[in-house]
């Protein structure tokens, strides 16, 4: 059975079981399908690619850019995520964000939930990562370019301006399905 109700941003640019899925994970934890959407395209390149890996080497791999150790507490690999079809990973996707179910309203949050969990729920202007932190220094080498502004800080609002960008493009008509 079809969900297909209304428009899904990014949904032209993926299959029905696909949109379908988006809308179930969305419906069943509180998400707006269309928040998921945004952050998948922007993780996948706009490509919502299962088997896409991450460029800088991480080894995080997938819709949402499963790392090596998040795959393991799911019970699977990255290298089984990237096998999988985009509606099959989709399961993963929606596991992933269960511990969040109702606690994911805006897209920033949702976006939080992928990069760092523990910006849910904060303000935009909270500090993710400081260049100057002494304990993790690879916590803004790895996220430098969300530092948009080159002030040595990443806060909330510079990390989610991809997938703020992304979800303002996936609404466009051509996008739109």
């Amino acid at each position: 059975m079809s969900l297909e109700l209304e428009p899904l941003c990014w949904g032209a640019k993926v299959s029905p079981p696909f949109r379908d899925g988006v809308r179930r994970i969305g419906s069943r934890l509180g998400i707006n399908p269309d928040y998921l959407m945004a952050c998948m395209a922007f993780e996948t390149g706009r490509t919502f690619d299962p088997a896409v890996r991450n460029k800088a080497g991480s080894g995080a791999t997938g819709l949402i850019q499963f790392m090596p150790s998040t795959a393991a507490a799911l019970g699977t690999s990255t290298n089984e995520l990237a096998k999988l079809s985009g509606p099959q990973q989709l399961i993963y996707v929606e596991a992933y964000f269960r511990p969040n179910k109702g606690r994911l309203k805006t897209l920033s949050d949702v976006y939080m939930a992928i990069l760092w969990p523990g910006g849910i729920g904060r303000a935009e202007d909270y500090v993710l990562f400081r260049e100057s932190d002494k304990l993790h220094p690879k916590r803004y080498i790895q996220n430098a370019g969300l530092d948009f502004n080159d002030d040595g800080v990443i806060t909330k609002r510079e990390a989610c301006d991809g997938p703020t960008r992304m979800f303002n493009i996936g609404l466009r008509p051509e996008n739109v399905a």
